[in-house]
């Protein structure tokens, strides 16, 4: 089938703090490294995950319609983009992991304004657009050792 990426937003239903989030991380990576998934996954101390899923599509598209979206602890699952890729994005973490503000999602996930002045409609970002913005959060973010887990 060949390389997926699948990203996604949602809303925790239980508060996530330190021990949880160890938890969901550890096993994440190891239902990940099992199953050839890369990714990233930001929370928000308000309990918003956004993730990015790579791997092949029939695997990623289960991961999430079969795992993901029915898990009783989150809620409004939304998926921003999915589709092809030629490449791995995150492809050196099992499931890379930052904490995020309400903010910073919002403008991670925000519109584009028009770039043409005949445009007056604002568009989403594109997938490689939002895979770039994520890699600047990621490099100028603060990271916590604990959480770190490169393949």
């Amino acid at each position: 089938m060949g390389l997926y990426q699948l990203i996604y937003q949602s809303q925790s239903l239980i508060p996530f703090e330190t021990p949880e989030l160890d938890a969901l991380l550890r096993q994440s990576r190891a239902y990940n490294l099992e199953h050839d998934v890369t990714g990233l996954l930001l929370y928000t101390p308000d309990g918003r995950f956004l993730q990015v899923l790579e791997g092949e599509e029939q695997e990623i598209r289960n991961l999430y319609y079969n795992r993901i979206s029915v898990d009783p602890r989150h809620y409004n699952c939304r998926v921003f983009s999915d589709g092809s890729s030629l490449y791995r994005s995150f492809a050196t973490w099992t499931m890379g992991f930052r904490v995020a503000t309400a903010l910073d999602l919002r403008k991670l996930l925000s519109y584009v304004p028009p770039d043409t002045p005949g445009l007056l409609v604002p568009r989403p970002h594109t997938r490689p657009e939002l895979l770039e913005l994520l890699h600047e959060f990621v490099a100028n973010s603060e990271t916590q050792p604990w959480l770190e887990h490169p393949l």
